[in-house]
């Protein structure tokens, strides 16, 4: 036999039905699973008005502690009315002039949330190129897919800023390049895949971020010029998701392995020293003339 479904209003008639039969409070109570104070006041409903106390009534609340009073809303719009250009900040240090000690001034949250309840809000534009990320593939052999990025900079001997570029091999882990670069230009960038490329040849894709030089945030479907360039070797191209580093991760970590063997001071100076003479150097040219000077 299937469960006979009843709802709430038909459970408080039944109960109400009970109670005017001549049944007790308590048993009726103890039957319904309720209190007698809630039964008290369901029969108390009914009896003042009728059938329709027994429906469901709003949770609202009567009144909020916190709500601001009409007039004090009425003056924070009539402002932004004669200040189109000012915002919930200036709006507040208005108030505080003219009302300090008087009222108690509400926050900036509070007038924001006024001016954008009454419309007055200006909602910034979506960006229509806003990276989403493209498909990732998995690979399996070396070649197929090679990752890119740039490490975090750091500050070399002589004040300047190093910019390493890493490139590695998806499937073997293999560290291609590490280059240090003064900085994240595109030319920059190219030189050195142009070097990278003659030397290990073209993979069929490049995984990287969405971040410059890799893509550019104003270009049509985000393409800078290095990415093009790429486009034109015949290199597919991947991109991860903004916010998403995992999607790269085994780049990551061996960023975390290049950042435990960073060099000490002696051989950072040594870098920058090279550094001002020569726009970039590769891992392997700082390895030799490491060995060569010792």
């Amino acid at each position: 036999m299937p469960w006979k479904a009843s709802s709430v209003m038909e459970e408080r008639l039944r109960f109400v039905a009970r109670l005017l039969n001549g049944e007790a409070m308590t048993e009726v109570c103890r039957e319904f699973g309720i209190s007698r104070k809630t039964g008290y006041k369901i029969f108390d409903r009914y009896k003042e008005h009728g059938l329709e106390a027994l429906t469901d009534r709003s949770r609202r609340p009567v009144h909020y502690a916190n709500q601001l009073p009409q007039q004090l809303e009425r003056l924070i719009v009539r402002l932004k009315a004669e200040k189109p250009h000012w915002g919930a900040r200036k709006i507040r240090e208005l108030l505080v002039r003219r009302l300090d000690g008087d009222v108690r001034v509400p926050a900036k949250s509070t007038i924001h949330a006024v001016l954008d309840r009454h419309g007055l809000v200006k909602r910034a534009r979506e960006r229509k190129n806003r990276a989403q990320g493209t498909p990732l593939s998995a690979a399996v052999a070396p070649n197929e897919l090679w990752c890119a990025d740039f490490k975090g900079e750091f500050k070399l001997g002589n004040g300047r800023y190093c910019y390493p570029l890493t490139v590695t091999d998806q499937a073997s882990r293999f560290l291609l390049m590490c280059e240090a670069l003064e900085s994240t230009r595109e030319e920059l960038a190219v030189t050195a895949f142009e070097r990278l490329f003659a030397e290990r040849g073209l993979p069929r894709s490049i995984r990287s971020d969405n971040g410059v030089p890799f893509a550019s945030p104003n270009a049509l479907f985000n393409l800078s010029k290095l990415a093009v360039w790429w486009l034109r070797l015949g290199i597919a191209i991947e991109r991860i998701k903004p916010g998403h580093p995992q999607q790269n991760g085994r780049h990551e970590r061996m960023h975390l392995t290049l950042r435990r063997r960073r060099p000490g001071r002696r051989a950072r100076i040594f870098y920058s020293n090279k550094a001002a003479s020569t726009p970039s150097l590769t891992s392997s040219t700082r390895k030799d003339r490491t060995r060569r000077s010792t």
